[in-house]
């Protein structure tokens, strides 16, 4: 079963999510320009930016996570996006193992474990620098179908200033960035059953066939096996995210 909510942190997302039942189908994980911090079944990791689909492993029975809003994990967690890109690792990697243990203890002692990682998270990011306002303005622009050159242009960056900067920020370049985005724009409008063609238009692909491309690439499957399994997903009893929110 997966649930998410509003966490405390702004902008970030606090999703749960118990193991299914043996055989049950675990589906694979999309980019969506985001990196989550996890707790899973004790243990604390981290789930950087991801440039393709990711198929989780059922290591843990319990899971929760904090999504931070694209580009605003690095500065939480002190290091640059683009060195955990498409990497899994235990917090101990960038913390320290004592504190990463420490503070696994305490959210696993907690009644609440996914309550007591949302409250830790707005805790820790008091003392974290605060989100780029300018990082926040190409995640919005981008988001709703602006080019990546208009994009620099009006946050004030050139090319190579928005392309360093969005490494340490998202993971990858603002080309790649625009492209995950535009794919779950997409997405998102076939899941609310609109036709291929229209979603694909409506995103920013040129066509179908350009959107199914996009579809392959990036979420390493087909328009019509994405629609069949999300169809499946919102009549089933245990939805399943549509972005980077689970790992294992």
């Amino acid at each position: 079963m997966y649930e998410e909510r509003p966490a405390l942190l702004d902008g970030a997302v606090l999703w749960t999510r118990t193991a299914g039942s043996a055989g049950a189908e675990v589906r694979p994980v999309l980019p969506d320009g985001c990196m989550d911090l996890i707790w899973a079944d004790g243990s604390l990791l981290v789930a950087g930016p991801d440039t393709r689909a990711y198929v989780p492993g059922e290591t843990a029975a319990r899971y929760a996570g904090i999504r931070f809003a694209p580009g605003d994990a690095p500065g939480f967690l002190g290091v640059p996006a683009h060195e955990l890109r498409d990497r899994r690792v235990d917090l101990g990697a960038l913390w320290g193992a004592a504190e990463a243990r420490r503070l696994g203890e305490r959210v696993t002692e907690a009644s609440d474990p996914a309550a007591a990682l949302d409250a830790l998270v707005l805790r820790r990011a008091t003392a974290a620098p605060a989100p780029d306002p300018l990082l926040r303005a190409v995640v919005a622009r981008l988001a709703a179908g602006h080019a990546v050159a208009e994009t620099a242009d009006a946050v004030g960056l050139g090319a190579r200033q928005l392309h360093r900067r969005s490494l340490d920020a998202f993971g990858y370049g603002p080309k790649t960035l625009a492209r995950v985005l535009r794919l779950q724009r997409a997405l998102a409008l076939v899941r609310a059953g609109v036709p291929y063609a229209e979603a694909a238009l409506r995103s920013g692909c040129a066509d179908q066939a350009h959107l199914a491309r996009e579809t392959r690439a990036l979420a390493g499957t087909t328009l019509g096996a994405y629609a069949r399994a999300a169809a499946a997903s919102a009549n089933s009893e245990t939805p399943q995210p549509s972005g980077s929110s689970t790992t294992a």
